[in-house]
């Protein structure tokens, strides 16, 4: 029998939140004209939670599932920002045609009952 650990049930819910609210924002971005190129993009220097790209530019994109917009915006902390835009340049250094490429990071606040909300060049 498995003892009852809180700690993970919560982890387990909030990363079903965490998959649910990037299905939306890449849905969200198909339907503005973007490519979804990756999903959960790692490295040893970060992650980005979807690269999308329309026609030359490239948004990185951190998805915040949050009860408003502002909470969402303040989730993605000076730190957190870093490890995308550190995550972010080992994307672009892998691409053939970086050289002619123009990027952003954007934030997607996914909150309950609402169209994702989409901030561009956020950071």
């Amino acid at each position: 029998m498995k003892a009852h650990r809180p700690g993970l049930e919560a982890r387990r819910k909030a990363l079903r939140k965490g998959r649910t609210g990037e299905w939306f924002a890449a849905a969200m971005l198909r339907a503005k004209g973007y490519r979804i190129v990756a999903r959960n993009f790692r490295t040893k220097l970060g992650e980005i939670d979807i690269v999308a790209r329309r026609g030359d530019l490239i948004a990185f994109v951190e998805v915040k599932a949050r009860a408003s917009t502002d909470e969402a915006l303040d989730a993605v902390s000076r730190k957190a920002r870093q490890r995308i835009a550190n995550a972010a340049e080992q994307w672009i250094a892998r691409q053939k045609d970086a050289s002619r490429l123009s990027w952003r990071f954007d934030i997607i606040a996914v909150s309950p009952m609402r169209w994702p909300v989409h901030i561009e060049d956020a950071f």
